[in-house]
């Protein structure tokens, strides 16, 4: 199970370390990272953030590389940048879009990142399965549906993965959203076992809106047995530690959490 840091961590980075909401800094993030020409450097610095607060693999959010803009030569920069750096793109996240057209853009920025997971949500589950399934099954993806916020319960997330599409689709256990929707988030877990795909191990403040996360520990959500969950049911892909707060620069927090997430890892991989 490998830490990955979320890129949305930074969501709120390009406005000063506060927004008023998630719109905010995703419009301010976009405008930043769009323009061809200073690309590489913003994306480089982004990366460097990631190595300097110890992480191997990230999880790139579509604010920073998004199906709507990015270019061939960008996303042939992304790349470049992450092996020069011998990161890993645990996935890619975000909304992939309403149309076949962009979610089939988003397939050939995760394939050409070598992202092997879509974490997020589509439109697509339900107005072109069949497409969407066969844009997965031609890139090699898949596609795991982050819990939020209509799912409410594990139930209404096994509803959505419906027949789980030739093991194209499943989910994406975003520990926060469960947390914020008043579910035990390990018990969610364990519920879906058999279709999680990728794990966002964030804490919330409180159940119910707003969804405000935190350090690990100092919310509702229990998030070192939410980590014992995933070694019992077998889980052994990628957690991407993530906390996105509007109103301050989250690195040393992010930091820290990494450091508990080891340190539970390792009490695991000993028992």
């Amino acid at each position: 199970m490998l830490p990955s840091f979320m890129t949305a961590n930074f969501v709120a980075r390009e406005a000063g370390w506060r927004i008023d909401d998630w719109g905010e800094g995703d419009r301010s993030t976009q405008a930043a990272f769009r323009d061809p020409a200073t690309y590489e450097a913003r994306f480089g610095d982004l990366l460097d953030e990631a190595v300097a607060l110890g992480f191997r693999a990230v999880d790139v959010w579509d604010g920073h590389l998004n199906a709507e803009w990015v270019t061939d030569e960008q996303i042939a920069t992304a790349r470049r940048l992450l092996d020069a750096r011998g990161l890993r793109v645990a996935s890619l996240a975000g909304w992939f879009g309403s149309t076949p057209e962009r979610f089939e853009r988003t397939c050939e920025i995760a394939a050409a990142l070598g992202a092997p997971i879509l974490g997020g949500g589509t439109s697509l589950l339900t107005t072109a399965r069949a497409a969407l399934v066969a844009g997965l099954e031609r890139h090699d993806l898949r596609l795991a549906i982050e819990n939020h916020p209509k799912e409410r319960t594990p139930d209404d997330m096994l509803a959505e993965i419906g027949d789980g599409g030739n093991g194209r689709i499943g989910t994406t256990v975003d520990t926060g959203w469960w947390g914020t929707q008043g579910v035990d988030a390990a018990d969610a877990i364990r519920a879906l076992a058999p279709h999680v795909m990728h794990v966002h191990l964030k804490d919330v403040r409180a159940v119910g809106e707003p969804h405000e996360t935190c350090r690990f520990g100092e919310g509702v959500v229990p998030i070192r047995r939410c980590v014992e969950a995933l070694g019992e049911i077998g889980y052994d892909g990628a957690i991407s530690v993530e906390h996105e707060p509007y109103d301050r620069d989250p690195r040393r927090e992010i930091e820290q959490n990494l450091g508990d997430l080891r340190s539970w890892l390792a009490g695991e991989a000993s028992s």
